[in-house]
């Protein structure tokens, strides 16, 4: 599979697949293909792996592409002005990632729910609570909200992000919640009253625009109805 990402602020990744190679995306992410592509719709690994999916925000069910009768291509377009990552996942190389961040991938990838071990992750963290895991082996892509940041964090180092903008990191980074100090900064800082703590090792992907925050943003310029 050889693949380009074309675009910026609303990029889309190209696929051009030899015969007989797959591709296995969500419901609704093919923006466009050649006629040979064959589409098939199933849960991809059974009725466990299918509610995985659903809790960690995604369809039940995937859809596979598949070349028929010579070369085929197929294209995947962001959602959101962002940023397509693409990521060889590999044993050693599985990255969890926020919910709604799969786009894409080489039949070879594993799509699961990742649960947060720690409590406090669960109750306060948000968007950091279920997320996704991609593990196996294969070419992923990943749509993540505005720019991305990458940091390679070394053994106990820490990094603390707003829990939006945490768009993935390695499993071998440990996800925690920490509170806001002081009364004056958790009621009148307008940060929120929890950060998110990342400890290393392993690599970060940040996002510079969660889809989130434009909504609060965008919000008081909605009409309401009320006149």
């Amino acid at each position: 599979m050889r693949y380009e990402i074309v675009g910026e602020t609303l990029p889309a990744v190209i696929c051009t697949l030899e015969e007989g190679e797959t591709m296995i995306t969500e419901k609704g992410a093919m923006s466009w293909m050649s006629p040979n592509m064959k589409m098939e719709t199933s849960t991809n690994g059974g009725i466990g792996k299918a509610f995985g999916r659903m809790f960690s925000g995604e369809s039940i069910f995937q859809n596979t592409y598949t070349a028929k009768g010579g070369h085929g291509m197929i294209a995947f377009a962001s959602s959101f002005p962002g940023k397509i990552v693409a990521h060889e996942v590999a044993p050693g190389r599985e990255i969890v990632v926020q919910k709604s961040g799969f786009l894409a991938a080489e039949s070879g990838v594993d799509l699961s729910i990742f649960f947060q071990k720690r409590i406090g992750s669960g109750i306060f963290g948000g968007e950091g609570f279920i997320m996704q895991k991609l593990s196996g082996r294969g070419m992923a892509f990943l749509e993540f909200d505005g720019h991305v940041v990458e940091y390679e964090l070394q053994p106990g180092q820490q990094i603390v992000v707003d829990t939006g903008n945490v768009a993935g990191f390695s499993p071998t980074v440990t996800m925690d919640i920490q509170q806001v100090p002081g009364l004056k900064n958790k009621f009148l800082g307008g940060e929120g009253l929890f950060n998110t703590l990342l400890t290393g090792p392993g690599k970060v992907w940040l996002q510079t625009m969660p889809i989130s925050n434009v909504a609060m943003a965008i919000r008081p310029f909605i009409p309401t109805g009320n006149g």
